[in-house]
């Protein structure tokens, strides 16, 4: 977002202008577009979250720092799901902060249809959808 030469910004900043380039999902959005198979869920939640929290059933979980490893289509660390640039991926962390910069980084990447979930794993509680409990 920041090249030489340009004013730095702060968080919040950058937040807005990150989001201003895509629309986020709200969480019954999410879960229908996931139920009908049109998106992809990746939960990119830390282990700790996870386990404190729970799952969204049927979510593939790609923790943030291996997430464009695993999401470039291209990639030798590849996940099976990460089939092309078309793939509409909707990210989610646990309050919708992080997965906007996430969705960022994979627009980067070329994955144009990546999206992230709008107050995160808690908004997606909050909503009533399906978590599994945690173990």
């Amino acid at each position: 977002m920041s090249g030489l030469g340009e004013r730095p910004v702060g968080i919040d900043e950058l937040l807005e202008r990150v989001r201003a380039t895509y629309a986020r999902v709200e969480p019954h959005e999410a879960y229908d577009a996931a139920q009908s198979g049109e998106a992809l869920l990746v939960d990119i939640r830390y282990e700790a979250l996870r386990e404190r929290d729970g799952l969204v059933p049927g979510a593939l979980v790609v923790e943030r720092n291996e997430l464009e490893w695993r999401l470039d289509p291209r990639g030798s660390h590849r996940v099976p799901e990460a089939s092309g640039h078309d793939l509409r991926v909707v990210l989610f962390c646990n309050e919708g902060y992080a997965s906007s910069l996430a969705a960022e980084s994979l627009h980067r990447l070329g994955l144009h249809r990546a999206t992230d979930l709008a107050g995160g794993f808690q908004a997606w509680r909050a909503a009533g959808l399906p978590v599994t409990d945690p173990a």
